[in-house]
């Protein structure tokens, strides 16, 4: 194939797009020399992202639809079994049918508490051939889960088209790859492009081999640092996701990926639910929205009161239903200890299917997920909440937890107007039919207070906000 012949199957494809679906075949005859319709099909593929055309069932091209997709999210339960089946056949591949048992596996059992700990330590982590496998079998169903639920923000607010051009930077095994992929329709045209320097990229082509025709991924073996996205490729998402712990300055690899989205475009942050990451994931958020003024938060931690900005510790995290436990985690757990009774082992330690995770979404475009801004007529601002102690007051924040509460004690909640120095925590002392909004309000969703009681939680640095029988919380509608 030449490059003359490419371009004659560009210009037909350019013709038939706006007459029929556009059959390899019939292009082929159109060409000097009448290159195989295999051939036809694979430049076609190449050159769809720049063509604006997906591939149908019956391996014609049509041009992509026009407009947003409709979100149909209804949360995760599981990880797909081909996703799960392919990481097995690697784990096959590398070490043989009984990878979890004998040495193979203690390896990589020992790898996975090595990562855990090093996380944990906060010790930088090395990622070689077996422990980017351990990270896999530990990681990627949460990670596939997170990534859908994050990017359907977007989805459920019709801000996602049917072609879209994303960046991961710090794309790891490819658990956050395999779940946009299967988070986006199948007729949406996708350009992913994808930074990985480590190890796991090898796993990142494996579990992607396969992805279906319409999602084009390339995959670059540099650092977030060294990689060029030049200055042509505009993306509609950039994703950062578990990796700006992993940094050395991620404010500033952060910033300079701002230059890479389009002006509607959206930045995606992504760390786990632990109190450093997690707090590291708002200072690179402040840093973006309060202190360069780059970008505005668009969710979950919305500055509700004009050119007030927060500035506690700022820890907060999401919960989802827990996964099924996959097979490859389930293999590997029920493994130890099989041949080293004096193996330590705890059930259920290789397995984790748990869903909780920080975020943050910047866009350049002002645009929020929740359009309000507070004023005094809405009630007290955080900000002088030192005022208010022992009073009762009106005020909107938005709910940024789960119950924090363990045991009998009372369901307690992190919210926040944007505007605070120091932690709030509502507190259900009382649950009435008229205050039932705060516990089974969503993460993310804004609520209006009236009488909340504010007092100061000596023990913890924070204010309690007790909503009892005498107190009114409302879901503010968007």
């Amino acid at each position: 194939m030449n490059d003359e012949q490419r371009e004659r199957i560009r210009e037909n494809a350019k013709y038939l797009r706006n007459v029929r679906p556009i059959d390899p075949e019939e292009v082929s005859d159109y060409v000097d020399g009448q290159p195989h319709p295999a051939v036809v099909r694979q430049v076609l593929r190449e050159e769809a992202v720049s063509l604006g055309l997906v591939e149908r069932d019956d391996r014609t091209f049509e041009p992509v639809e026009e407009g947003q997709i409709q979100s149909v999210f209804h949360g995760v339960e599981a990880l797909p079994d081909e996703h799960a089946h392919r990481l097995e056949d690697l784990l096959v591949e590398q070490f043989g049918l009984d990878w979890a048992e004998g040495e193979s596996g203690d390896r990589l059992r020992e790898t996975i508490r090595r990562l855990k700990a090093d996380y944990f330590e906060n010790n930088p982590v090395e990622y070689d051939e077996t422990a980017a496998l351990g990270y896999a079998i530990y990681h990627l169903p949460d990670n596939y889960a997170v990534a859908q639920y994050v990017l359907d923000e977007l989805g459920e607010q019709g801000l996602l088209d049917h072609t879209l051009k994303i960046l991961d930077v710090g794309a790891g095994v490819g658990g956050p790859a395999l779940g946009i992929a299967d988070y986006l329709p199948d007729d949406s045209l996708v350009q992913y492009d994808a930074v990985e320097p480590s190890a796991a990229a090898d796993v990142f082509e494996h579990m992607l081999a396969d992805s279906r025709p319409n999602f084009h991924w390339s995959l670059s073996r540099e650092t977030a640092e060294e990689y060029d996205f030049g200055d042509e490729t505009e993306y509609d998402v950039v994703l950062f996701a578990n990796v700006l712990n992993e940094l050395d300055d991620p404010q500033a690899v952060a910033l300079r990926y701002l230059d890479a989205l389009a002006d509607d475009g959206s930045l995606l942050l992504v760390e786990p639910a632990d109190r450093e990451t997690s707090i590291g994931l708002r200072d690179v958020e402040r840093a973006i929205a309060d202190e360069k003024r780059a970008a505005t938060v668009y969710s979950p931690t919305l500055r509700l009161w004009p050119e007030e900005r927060p500035t506690d510790r700022g820890w907060s995290f999401d919960v989802k239903p827990d996964l099924e436990v996959p097979a490859f985690q389930r293999k590997l757990d029920e493994a130890a200890g099989k041949d080293d009774p004096d193996d330590e082992h705890e059930d259920g330690e290789f397995v984790n299917v748990d869903v909780q995770y920080s975020h943050a979404i910047l866009r350049p475009d002002g645009k929020r997920k929740v359009e309000f801004t507070a004023n005094r007529e809405h009630g007290a601002k955080m900000a002088d909440m030192e005022d208010h102690v022992t009073q009762r007051l009106n005020l909107v924040a938005v709910k940024l937890s789960h119950s924090l509460s363990e045991g009998d004690a009372n369901p307690l909640f992190k919210v926040s107007d944007g505007s605070e120095s120091v932690g709030n925590f509502a507190v259900l002392t009382r649950e009435t039919s008229l205050n039932r909004d705060l516990s089974t309000a969503d993460y993310g969703d804004l609520l209006s207070f009236e009488g909340v009681l504010v007092l100061w939680n000596d023990d913890e640095g924070a204010y309690n906000l007790v909503v009892d029988e005498e107190t009114v919380v409302d879901r503010i509608p968007v």
